[in-house]
């Protein structure tokens, strides 16, 4: 890796986003809001563009350029992008760290030729449009889209080595170019600050029940079917577990379908949307977090939360969550994505075979692995790294 630039003064670096986190949820607007703010917070000139963005952002330095509102027709979105990407505060910033192809393509053509331009790479965007039953031209457009970002940018960042494998396979990018930085959580935000009975209280959830928590978006590859499915198996054997399923997404109806049809009524609830400052507090009402994804998990973000509140996770084998937690509690990983390997290893939980960490050893791993602290400033040196 080449030396940073500015690697101890300040620097200007020039964020390009999605959405404004917590107004639009998500994964990639969690990381981009977080990083940003870290960033801003360790002394450098920060600015981030985005759509639907405030005009300031209270108590904190961040510069915030509003590109467009999200309510804008998808055309609009992209000219409005163009044409206010030139009234931001940054003209010349000493780095340029781009986040989504959507927004970014409207801008490769006008970003200053001699900064040095990461992309973080948070997904195949085309893949996951196809696994969800995009139409042909959608995901070739988002293709197309995605290659003409990534043929401007010098460098990647990944969050997992999985996703870097998709980087490289999928959109032919060298590895000599791809750097592997995991995200980081809030451990401030995320904190084992309450016993379960408090927690419970709180939220309106049984006290008397062992509670697995899954905070998904209700789309297939988020495995909510094959995991209500696991549940009905176990269902007559542990009468007492219960299910909490936050998110909203298109399968919501079909899954609470789902959910009746196998007489789960008594042992799963819906929340719906789950408000930002909840979702600490359902983490640590749990037991445990399930996280059943079928496909495309580039990082797990879910993980991290859930293990700095002190609650252990049980994943699936998919994207970069081995990586999470092959270096802690690997017999938490199933052994594959189907309903009989999840039906097993919740099996061999509740019989005690597996000993849940502590909420203590959670909080220790999140905390001293992915502080985001720390990982804000390895990214910071990828993004000043001169070419």
């Amino acid at each position: 890796m080449n030396p940073p630039v500015n690697s101890t003064s300040s620097s200007s670096i020039l964020c390009v986003g999605n959405g404004w986190f917590p107004t639009m949820p998500g994964g990639l607007n969690r990381y981009v809001y977080e990083l940003t703010h870290q960033l801003a917070a360790q002394g450098d000139n920060i600015e981030l563009c985005g759509v639907g963005l405030p005009t300031v952002e209270p108590n904190s330095s961040l510069k915030l350029t509003n590109l467009a509102e999200p309510n804008c027709s998808l055309f609009q979105r992209l000219w409005l992008t163009r044409q206010n990407f030139n009234n931001r505060y940054l003209t010349q910033p000493d780095a340029i760290n781009l986040h989504f192809s959507l927004y970014s393509l409207p801008l490769i053509s006008n970003l200053p030729k001699d900064v040095p331009v990461t992309f973080t790479f948070h997904g195949p965007w085309a893949l996951e449009s196809q696994r969800e039953g995009a139409k042909k031209l959608g995901v070739w457009a988002k293709y197309w889209m995605e290659q003409q970002v990534y043929q401007r940018c010098d460098r990647f960042i990944v969050l997992s080595k999985a996703f870097g494998d998709i980087l490289n396979q999928n959109y032919h990018i060298p590895w000599n170019k791809i750097n592997i930085i995991p995200g980081g959580v809030d451990t401030q935000r995320f904190q084992g600050n309450l016993s379960r009975k408090p927690a419970r209280e709180q939220l309106n959830f049984p006290q008397d029940r062992l509670i697995l928590f899954t905070p998904r978006r209700l789309v297939h590859r988020m495995g909510i079917s094959p995991l209500l499915q696991a549940l009905a198996n176990l269902k007559s054997s542990y009468p007492d577990v219960w299910l909490a399923i936050a998110g909203k997404g298109i399968l919501r109806e079909q899954l609470e379908q789902q959910a009746t049809e196998l007489e789960l009524n008594n042992h799963v609830k819906f929340l719906g949307y789950l408000p930002d400052e909840q979702l600490p507090i359902a983490y640590q009402a749990a037991d445990l977090t399930v996280v059943p994804s079928q496909s495309l998990e580039g990082f797990g973000l879910i993980l991290l939360e859930s293990l700095a509140s002190g609650t252990p996770v049980l994943c699936t084998p998919v994207g970069g969550m081995p990586e999470i937690l092959g270096k802690f509690t690997p017999e938490l990983i199933t052994d594959s994505i189907t309903v009989e390997t999840i039906t097993s290893k919740l099996q061999t939980i509740l019989q005690g075979e597996i000993s849940l960490p502590s909420r203590d050893a959670c909080r220790d791993y999140a905390t001293t692995h992915f502080n985001w602290l720390d990982i804000a400033q390895k990214v910071r040196q990828i993004l000043l790294s001169v070419r």
